[in-house]
């Protein structure tokens, strides 16, 4: 390929990065299937062979190892973490459970929120001023050489295409060659439970109220 083509897009980018952002977390180990431990959160940035348990992890006592946490089905990890092994510049952080976090992939929005300025150029998550992606995952595909950014919608498009975009999981205005290469670095993403499902549509009644009065948010 020639100059500013594909392949100096790969090498911009550490080989474990695209690998890791096609995993599936949060599964059970098959190796150690007995192990209270089993579930398969860790990464080793040397190996790149898949997700790791914790009792996997004592094979990599020597290696760069990170630890995926999840927040409402989707992937985060600590800036304390990937920013030692990663520019993650321009990509919003968030903070959840007093840490600060990066997504690793793209959460896209129906439409922005109202009175919001700013949006992902990939997949038009509403961020604050000083960002350009909302996830790692958005930033590969937006940095990239051959990537073009799509035009701002109106609200009135934005509002037509609303029942498209949630029953099609299509992203707006985008082509469906990019399309195609966003989703490529995204997961399967486990659905809510029935039981959650059940209490987010049942009807109101009497509120009860805590003990002390406080809420509490579990992510």
């Amino acid at each position: 390929m020639g100059a500013g083509g594909p392949v100096e897009d790969e090498q911009q980018w550490p080989p474990w990065l695209k690998p890791l952002l096609r995993e599936s977390f949060f599964v059970q180990c098959k190796l150690h299937t007995d192990s209270h431990k089993s579930e398969c959160n860790m990464y080793c940035l040397d190996c790149i062979n898949g997700p790791l348990c914790s009792v996997c992890l004592n094979h990599h006592e020597d290696h760069r190892a990170i630890q995926i946490r999840r927040s409402s089905y989707h992937d985060v990890i600590r800036v304390s973490e990937i920013q030692k092994f990663l520019d993650i510049s321009s990509v919003q952080t968030y903070v959840i459970n007093s840490a600060k976090v990066v997504f690793l992939n793209e959460r896209p929005q129906p439409k922005p929120g109202k009175g919001v300025t700013n949006t992902c150029e990939v997949c038009d998550r509403s961020l604050l001023d000083s960002f350009r992606f909302c996830s790692l995952g958005c930033k590969i595909v937006g940095t990239s050489k051959t990537f073009e950014r799509k035009k701002k919608m109106s609200p009135e498009t934005v509002s037509d295409s609303d029942d498209s975009i949630i029953s099609g999981n299509h992203l707006p205005h985008r082509s469906h060659h990019n399309a195609t290469r966003v989703n490529n670095f995204t997961p399967s993403t486990p659905p809510p439970t029935a039981a959650n499902f059940r209490s987010a549509k049942r009807r109101k009644g009497i509120p009860h109220r805590a003990p002390m009065g406080g809420l509490i948010i579990e992510c």
